[in-house]
């Protein structure tokens, strides 16, 4: 019995299986064969493609045959799975009789095997969510998103801008929701400086808020976002890690689903280096069901899309659209993808059999072959292959027989996707939403801080806590003061507050209240102009010289700038000081240490 030989993968394999795999080219994967093996290069494949064909035709399969050589190649892949169908590529394939009879038929062995995989999942359900915050989303795409019009799409802009000047992180939903409900309270004043704000507008776009986080799609944007690195990943063999999105779901929100694509287009294009031609590229992106992204797309957004499409080839992307009909893809996009398979198409209309000529046009045409009518008769797991040779030119358009995927075909059990998720190398990094200070906490705090209280001037030592230790100095002094708003200071034995005096009413203001308010009045008068320039020197100056001379004529009774006797206490140094004499210190003491300037 010979000895079991295992290969490169630890799967058993035949002597002939493992001689195949050693003498595969590594600059190339199979697709198919025609009367030669078609190959698509490496260095090339990210000059884009298109995959197209029919419902039922085998475009899916075709797609995870490209997955898989890209995989084994080291190129990592990112697919949404629409149907469930691709997410078998993590599991070893059964063996059919039809995937070996394809094999024999190509002339290759087949060779059972399964691809490291990263479930992903908009919604969190079936894999790891994907976040976006609502800055990096942006305002053309969330526009789209919302289905909005121009004139709701500028307030949107405003938004984003007003953000962008305070210093307002936009992250998830209800930033934005506080964000739009400020530009609201302010439009009068935002609209002087960014441009008119229409309450109707921004009334739309709250209404389309609701639908979305009605519709659960508000769970895309938020924290943690994602990490574009994560798609860029190899296992400890070396070989490209598939990333696929489930896109059932999301396939019920095909607004939401071309949205959320584009925006991970666009953000691999800004965030991966320039590196120019490689000889492979870094990722290859599947956009399955591309008409969805195409149907109804704002000019602006189309000219994104060719943009990224054109640019992107040289930070090492290769993008590839998997649709029904080449004429779901604009021409400019078209125009930028070299490498195409075309399944069967059918004409039963003479709008389908329009379609069928123009796909045919798209090629380049092989002579003795009629492209036209070979996409009508194409069987399942046929197509018509154009694949980019040496120097970039396009290949003669070939019909050819696809080669059998390796990996299961069918979809995994809700068991054997739960496994993989839980031994995901990702576990856990992107599964707990992070909700940190954003433009909703700062815009809370802006609304609710309190008003600076009415005693700040006392404490600040201002014009009231100074009127108020004047008060306190002269009633020490024996001298009758009023309190603000009528009324004499209580003496020792007085009537409790509240109580009604002898005469009952509201008593006469005494001499010193009627001077301290009259002191009070004037120095407004006059310093209220200047007090913030000069500060002390004109509390010093006019309330000084006001109150000075005033209070001397109460105490003095007449001139003489308050020099009359009346022994208050003695001072430090043994000597008696009068009332007037010790008032005034206090008063110097109150101005501070710059009552000389």
């Amino acid at each position: 019995m010979p000895p079991i030989a295992y290969d490169r993968r630890g799967i058993v394999a035949t002597f002939e299986t493992l001689m195949a795999e050693t003498v595969q080219p590594t600059d190339r994967i199979l697709v198919g064969k025609s009367d030669h093996l078609e190959h698509l290069l490496l260095k090339l494949a990210n000059r884009h493609g298109l995959v197209a064909g029919a419902t039922g035709t085998g475009k899916t399969v075709t797609l995870q045959v490209l997955a898989e050589g890209l995989s084994n190649a080291g190129v990592s892949v990112f697919a949404a799975d629409i149907k469930g169908d691709l997410s078998g590529i993590a599991a070893a394939g059964q063996g059919k009789e039809v995937f070996v009879k394809r094999a024999a038929e190509i002339g290759i062995p087949y060779q059972p095997d399964r691809f490291p995989v990263v479930f992903w999942d908009v919604f969190g359900e079936k894999g790891h969510p994907i976040r976006a915050t609502v800055s990096e989303m942006g305002p053309l795409l969330l526009a789209r998103l919302l289905e909005l019009n121009d004139t709701q799409e500028g307030v949107l802009n405003v938004a984003f801008k007003v953000a962008d000047d305070h210093g307002w992180p936009i992250l998830d939903m209800k930033d934005l929701r506080a964000l739009l409900q400020f530009v609201g309270d302010n439009a009068s004043e935002i609209g002087t400086q960014y441009g008119n704000v229409a309450k109707s507008s921004l009334a739309a776009i709250q209404r389309q808020l609701l639908m979305l986080e009605n519709q659960g799609a508000d769970s895309f944007l938020g924290e943690p976002a994602l990490d574009l690195a994560d798609f860029i990943r190899t296992d400890r063999d070396g070989r490209g890690v598939v990333n696929i999105l489930a896109a059932d779901k999301l396939m019920a929100k095909p607004r939401l689903y071309a949205t959320f694509l584009v925006w991970m287009l666009s953000e691999l294009f800004e965030t991966l280096p320039e590196i120019g031609d490689q000889p492979k590229p870094k990722l290859v992106f599947f956009f399955d069901e591309a008409h969805l992204l195409f149907n109804d797309a704002p000019k602006p957004l189309l000219d994104a899309v060719q943009q990224v499409v054109r640019l992107i080839r040289s930070k090492g992307v290769g993008v590839y659209f998997v649709t029904q009909n080449p004429l779901d893809v604009p021409e400019e996009v078209l125009g930028q993808l070299g490498n195409k398979v075309q399944h069967a198409l059918r004409a039963f209309t003479p709008r389908d059999q329009k379609a069928v000529r123009a796909a045919a046009e798209t090629f380049r045409q092989r002579p003795g072959l009629d492209t036209s009518t070979a996409i009508m008769e194409l069987a399942v797991g046929e197509a018509l292959v154009s694949l980019l040779e040496e120097g970039g030119v396009p290949g003669m358009v070939d019909r050819a027989l696809i080669a059998p995927p390796t990996a299961r075909v069918g979809p995994l059990t809700d068991e054997e996707r739960a496994a993989l998720v839980a031994a995901s190398p990702l576990r856990g990094k992107y599964d707990q939403v992070l909700d940190r200070e954003s433009a909703y906490e700062m815009l809370a705090k802006r609304r609710d801080m309190p008003e600076e209280p009415a005693g700040a001037a006392t404490e600040s030592g201002g014009l009231g806590g100074i009127l108020d230790r004047i008060t306190e100095t002269l009633a020490s002094s024996g001298i009758p003061v009023g309190r603000p708003g009528g009324g004499a200071a209580p003496s020792p034995g007085a009537a409790p507050a509240g109580g009604k005096s002898k005469g009952g009413g509201r008593q006469p203001m005494s001499l010193t209240e009627l001077v301290i308010r009259s002191a009070a009045q004037s120095f407004a008068r006059s310093a209220s102009t200047q007090i913030a320039r000069e500060g002390g020197k004109i509390l010093r100056n006019s309330l000084g010289g006001i109150i000075g001379g005033a209070i001397g004529d109460a105490i003095g009774g007449g001139s003489g700038g308050g020099r009359g006797r009346r022994t208050r206490a003695v001072g430090s140094s043994g000597v008696p000081r009068t009332a007037s004499a010790g008032f005034a210190d206090e008063i110097s003491d109150l101005l501070g240490p710059t009552r000389r300037g």
